[in-house]
This record gives structure tokens, C-alpha cells and sequence, in this order.
């Protein structure tokens, strides 16, 4: 999977540090949490220093429960700041109800937030689009109300703020086609049509570059991937040209559907959801660097990259140590256990437990002294997350570990402070069962 490249970014990959990654796919833990972070189908917007992200919270489910808030100054290290929307007892926002798809964007005139989504019975049937608005991106909104887009189904949706500051609602209306709706000056109200197409797409997103307009959007085939799109035009009312793949053909998108598409610096990321159908709290996020040049946009898998939120600049990660679990010191009750599709067919079992079993990984090697980021592949088969401290040098996390679904391990994150030489890396749970550890994999540059 290091067979991508960065050279259509003009990046050099040849003095790549050892910083903070983003790895596609991982359980991916907020900071002040302890747990996955929860913001499914989101969108992201800037304000001041600060990066904020906003998603669906798929913690039971389909069902509606929270829009979520994550803020963070560097893309990678996140921390939740709360719910911009919670379940009430009845109407659009009550039990059993779906929404989906939040994005947010600030309104100059109004100095508002307002957040768009869809609204929908629990079979899908009503097919609604959703407004509300707020006093600061993080704060509690107001929920106004909920609509057919001038008469029109929308499932997916998504918004777009052009260079003038005109707003735009996306929606996915499957009997007639993707739209492009024109927002009122508030962005609160819709005006009329601008676009549609005849094809049946949906997750729309849209990115502009030297006058080009891009939409991102993915095919009908529900919660499973599918290769994704891209259309392009000059004007967002057209023509807009014949749809084009931007990752590999058959990659399913690298299983993942399109989200949104966040402008760094220059320079774009793709932000996709791997969906986990039967158990949605268990769906990871695929972001990647995307190239935009001309009229064409394409993308390449990456196993871990870097991203400069101040710059933009996006590099392939570093080359990493890897260390096996079974070769840790083991204590407490933790043990060597089988394991077929880990490293080694071993793994270290049984960490945490009413012994409060540990993993010790001494003389961890490193040549970088600075904040990185450690992967540690292991296996979950519960059907809720664990959670386990994860210690560096003496410092303590606590980390999430989404069950993996099966025999292959996954991959789970934390951003940690190397020295060079010799580090010491212990994972442990108290009196409950943490992950069996496959091996950590500890950036080497």
C-alpha cells in the first residue's frame, strides 16, 4: 500500500519527520474522551486558529442522538466540545428519528452558524432537509424546521459558501437527480434551482480551484462503498461535464464515500466515511490528500500521511519499527495467545481483566525526537469498543479500540512524545478486558 505517490502535489517526500499523522481507517480517539471520536457524515469548517468538525453520532445507531462538535489546531489531534443539537422528547429531533449529513457554515451578514441536514422518518420515507442556526460553531443551535426542498425529496445533502459569499444547498433527490439549490442571503431559506443532473448520485460535495468547480458525489449502493465521482464546470447552473472516477477504478473509493472536501492552504483533503453498515459506531474516517489540477481531480491510497494544517503541505508518512506483542514483557495475567491473521500468529492476550493485565514494550527504538503518532494493530471481537491507558515514556492516554469484525487486526492511533533512542511503551486496562496487541508500529525518521 506505500506504493502511492505525492508528486503531483510538488512534494518532496525524500526529509519526512517523524510529526502528527492522519491513518485512514483507525479508531481515531478524542483527546478529552477517551473515546472514538463520533462524527460521522460531517463537514468541517475554520474559525480563527481552529479547525471544527462536525458530524452524526452513531453511537446507537441509525437513530438520531447528537450532532457533534470536535475542534482541533493541527487535523489530527481532536477534542470534543460538545452537541450543537441532542434528541428531545418529540418532533424532527425526537426518538427514533434520522438525521444525517450536518454541515455548517457562517454567515457574514447575519454573523450566524447554520447548520443544514437531513431529516427523516426511521424507513427513509419522508426525505427532508433540516435548518438550524447558532451564536457560535460549538454552541447550542436552534432547530427551525424541516422541508422538502421546493417540493423535492433530499436525502444526502451538503452546502458550499462560493468566493462571493453566496450559499448553496446540495441535495440528493433520487427521482429526479442531484441538485444545486440557491440559498436566501441568510442562508436559512431556499430560493430556487440551479442545477440538476440526470444521474442518480448522492453524498455530494463540492471544492473550487482557479475558477473550477468540482462535485464529489457517490453511487446508490446504500451503507456499502462504491467507486466515487466527480463532475466539473466553470459555472455552478453549468454545463457540467461527464462524471469521472478519482480513485483507483475498484477500490471502492479505498471503501470509503464521500463526506466532504476540506481546501488546506492549497491543497484539498478528501474526507470519506468507511461505513460499518450493521454496526455504525464501529464506521472509521478515510481522509487522503486529493490533487486538483485543470479539470481533474485524483487520489491514492496511503497508509499513514502527513498534513501542515498552517501550510497545507500533505507528505507521505515516515517508514516505522514495528514490535510484536507476544515479545513484550507480559504481566498481571496477560499472556502470549494464537492468533491467525496477526504478525507472527501471535498476539498478547488478556491485558486488563480483574488482574489488570499489561503489555510492556521496552527499548522501543526511534530516531525522532518529537510528537508523533503510534499505531497499535490488535483485535477486538466484543461488540462494543475497549478502551485501554496507553503509556509513553511514563505519560498516559486512554485510547480506544473499536471491535475489528473478524481475524484481521485493526489499527488504532495515539499521538504520543518520542525521544531519540530507546522508549518505553506499556498498554494496560484496569479491571476490564483492553485489546489483544498484534504489534505497535512506532515512526522510525
Amino acid at each position: 500500500m506505500r506504493s502511492f505517490s505525492f508528486t503531483t502535489l510538488s512534494l518532496l517526500a525524500s526529509a519526512v519527520s517523524a510529526t502528527l499523522q492522519i491513518v485512514p481507517g483507525a479508531t481515531w480517539t478524542a483527546t478529552n474522551t477517551g473515546q472514538h471520536i463520533q462524527a460521522h457524515g460531517g463537514g468541517m469548517l475554520k474559525v480563527g486558529d481552529k479547525w471544527y468538525w462536525v458530524g452524526e453520532d452513531k453511537t446507537n445507531g441509525t437513530a438520531f442522538i447528537n450532532i457533534n462538535c470536535y475542534s482541533s489546531t493541527n487535523l489530527v489531534e481532536w477534542n470534543y466540545e460538545g452537541a450543537l443539537l441532542s434528541q428531545t422528547a418529540s418532533g424532527d429531533t425526537g426518538p427514533g428519528r434520522v438525521i444525517e449529513r450536518p454541515k455548517v457554515i457562517f454567515n457574514k451578514k447575519t454573523n450566524k452558524y447554520v447548520l443544514w441536514m437531513h431529516i427523516d422518518s426511521a424507513n427513509y420515507g419522508e426525505a427532508k432537509i433540516g435548518v438550524a442556526t447558532g451564536d457560535s460553531v460549538c454552541g447550542k443551535y436552534t432547530y427551525l424546521r424541516s422541508e422538502r426542498p421546493l417540493g423535492f425529496e433530499s436525502r444526502d445533502s451538503g452546502v458550499y459558501v462560493d468566493d462571493d459569499g453566496t450559499g448553496y444547498l446540495l441535495t440528493e433527490d433520487r427521482k429526479n437527480g442531484l441538485r444545486i439549490n440557491l440559498l436566501s442571503d441568510d442562508y436559512t431559506t431556499i430560493v430556487r434551482n440551479v442545477y440538476t443532473w440526470a444521474e442518480k448520485y448522492e453524498s455530494p460535495a463540492i471544492a473550487k480551484k482557479n475558477g473550477v468547480y468540482f462535485m464529489f458525489a457517490s453511487q446508490l449502493t446504500g451503507w456499502n462503498p462504491n467507486d466515487n465521482y466527480y463532475s466539473t464546470a466553470t459555472s455552478l447552473s453549468g454545463p457540467w461535464s461527464a462524471w469521472k472516477k478519482f480513485a483507483d477504478s475498484g477500490s471502492n473509493t479505498y471503501a470509503s464515500q464521500t463526506t466532504f472536501i476540506l481546501p488546506v492552504g492549497n491543497n484539498f483533503m478528501y474526507m470519506g466515511d468507511r461505513w460499518v453498515g450493521g454496526e455504525l459506531f464501529r464506521s472509521t474516517y478515510i481522509w487522503l490528500p486529493l490533487t486538483i489540477s485543470g479539470t481533474t481531480a485524483s487520489m491514492k491510497n496511503a497508509v499513514n500521511w502527513i498534513v501542515d494544517a498552517q501550510s497545507g503541505s500533505m507528505t507521505p508518512g515516515p517508514t516505522e519499527n514495528q514490535y510484536e506483542g507476544e515479545s513484550a514483557a507480559l504481566s498481571s495475567g496477560a499472556r502470549t495467545i494464537a492468533c491467525s491473521g496477526c504478525s507472527g500468529s501471535n498476539a498478547a492476550g488478556y491485558i486488563g481483566g480483574s488482574t489488570n493485565g499489561a503489555a510492556t514494550f521496552s527499548n522501543v527504538q526511534s530516531s525522532a525526537t518529537t510528537r508523533t503518532t503510534l499505531r497499535i494493530k490488535h483485535l477486538n471481537g466484543d461488540s462494543k469498543q475497549r478502551v485501554a491507558d496507553v503509556s509513553v515514556n511514563g505519560k498516559t492516554q486512554r485510547v480506544a479500540f473499536l471491535p475489528n469484525g473478524g481475524s484481521e487486526p485493526g489499527s488504532s492511533v495515539v499521538h504520543v512524545d518520542l525521544k531519540q533512542g530507546a522508549n518505553e511503551v506499556r498498554v494496560v486496562t484496569q479491571g476490564t478486558w483492553g485489546p489483544d496487541v498484534d504489534r505497535i508500529m512506532v515512526p522510525q525518521s
